[in-house]
């Protein structure tokens, strides 16, 4: 029994797939190691995951998760997928490599994530060949759930926002000024916070304002993540996340502006990525 795993900030896909290459799926919260510790996951999944499966009939787990990107923040799921799953072998990576495996399969090519966060990469076909740290919600991820989320925010706390968004931000959220900096603050996972009203954007996507900040997001993304790789223009862009793919006519647009063909843009890796595994491990 194979148990496949792609993790973002907000939610994990589980895919188990037994020798007859029968597929059994199932959901989760998200295990970013850089917010939640070795002992949290385990009670998480011994409270979701493992009541609806046979944990010691699974012999190889992969992991792709946000965060796992250091030896040290991938020993936090390794350690705690090892504690749950006693008879498996268990190998994280970031889930950069999920998504570069995802869209490109065994060919070289550039890949993305635009979720929660955000992040880029070139792939050799095997592995990651080169890639721009996105450094996560408080100094980058452009383009992400995170910072559309924060711009709108940040507008809304200032009074930017034109009067039927600002008013229509007030109603839905009830939120007040000391609400909002102690959810950024004071409580956990603030990225995610931030990233929940880019649900807000999605349900007002065709307001100029709106518009122009899904576009300045991915401006930036472009500008300083993907055009800092050489050559960038002579590959096609690709794409996974909930992000990118609600906003791809946009995302589309600023790519084309930045000389790159678009290419596979999807909104979870998670089907592609079993299908690797599937010709890879079988």
């Amino acid at each position: 029994m194979l148990l496949i795993a792609d993790s973002g900030s907000t939610k994990t896909d589980w895919v188990l797939i037994d020798k007859g290459k029968k597929q059994s799926r199932y959901n989760t919260i998200g295990y970013n190691p850089y917010f939640i510790t070795t002992e949290k996951i385990c009670d998480s999944l011994s409270q979701t995951l493992l009541p609806q499966l046979d944990a010691g009939s699974i012999k190889k787990i992969f992991f792709y998760g946000a965060g796992c990107s250091t030896p040290q923040k991938a020993a936090i799921l390794f350690n705690a997928l090892s504690k749950c799953f006693i008879n498996a072998e268990v190998f994280v990576n970031h889930d950069m490599l999920a998504a570069a495996r995802a869209l490109l399969g065994n060919s070289r090519g550039f890949a993305a994530i635009i979720g929660t966060g955000s992040n880029t990469c070139i792939y050799d076909g095997k592995g990651i060949e080169k890639n721009i740290d996105s450094l996560g919600y408080l100094l980058g991820d452009e383009g992400s759930g995170c910072y559309i989320g924060k711009k709108i925010v940040r507008d809304f706390l200032r009074g930017y926002l034109p009067t039927e968004l600002q008013q229509k931000f007030d109603e839905k959220y009830r939120l007040t000024y000391a609400d909002i900096l102690d959810s950024l603050y004071n409580k956990p996972l603030p990225n995610r916070f931030l990233a929940g009203f880019c649900k807000f954007a999605d349900e007002n996507k065709q307001h100029p304002h709106i518009q122009k900040i899904v576009k300045e997001s991915f401006v930036d993304f472009f500008e300083n993540l993907v055009s800092r790789y050489p050559g960038y223009e002579k590959l096609s862009f690709n794409c996974v996340g909930s992000v990118g793919f609600i906003f791809k006519d946009v995302l589309s647009e600023i790519g084309r502006s930045h000389n790159m063909k678009i290419g596979k843009l999807t909104a979870s890796p998670i089907n592609d990525l079993v299908n690797y595994h599937i010709e890879n491990e079988y």
